[in-house]
């Protein structure tokens, strides 16, 4: 049993694993964690089945923001305790735990990009610029650069302004 004495084995085999052990992974985060990020992935389910709800998607889209301010409080709060606690039992579980919370709160960034996008498409009408670049189909704001002016009074009064500037003058 790779270097185990036989009562050593017999205690692993019948033991029930240890308390920081919630579904094969390490507990170190509070239950308010969470029960947080489930009531978002629930939001989002039901913003994503309400195709024609704009509410629903923009709770989806606040949800996301604010998961991501407290799940960075939470790891502030909680990592060095936890790390101290599983660093003789757990280490590796520990680890997997940790990288699968940050890639989490890595990707919610993206994911808020994406809800806003499908905000927008259901009609959403907040403007908010994040600086990137969106795809728009609405054409209708822009303005034909062949079309010349019927009036011709804007040409006019440039053409009035070079008319009336003073040249040099000649003693």
């Amino acid at each position: 049993m790779h270097g185990l004495s036989v009562s050593e084995a017999e205690a692993t085999e019948t033991c029930p694993p240890p308390p920081g052990l919630r579904g094969c992974l390490a507990t170190w985060l509070p239950v308010s964690y969470l029960w947080g990020n489930m009531s978002i992935l629930a939001v989002g389910v039901w913003a994503i089945a309400q195709r024609d709800s704009i509410d629903a998607i923009l709770m989806f889209l606040i949800g996301l923001a604010v998961t991501i301010m407290t799940d960075i409080v939470h790891f502030g709060l909680y990592y060095t305790a936890s790390e101290g606690l599983f660093e003789r039992t757990m280490r590796d579980t520990f680890r997997f735990s940790v990288g699968m919370a940050i890639l989490s709160l890595i990707l919610k960034p993206v994911s808020c990009f994406f809800v806003y996008q499908m905000y927008h498409e259901r009609g959403g009408d907040y403007n908010i610029n994040f600086g990137f670049p969106t795809i728009s189909q609405n054409r209708g704001a822009y303005q034909s650069i062949d079309q010349q002016d019927q009036s011709g009074s804007s040409a006019n009064l440039f053409v009035q302004a070079e008319n009336s500037k003073p040249g040099p003058r000649s003693c």
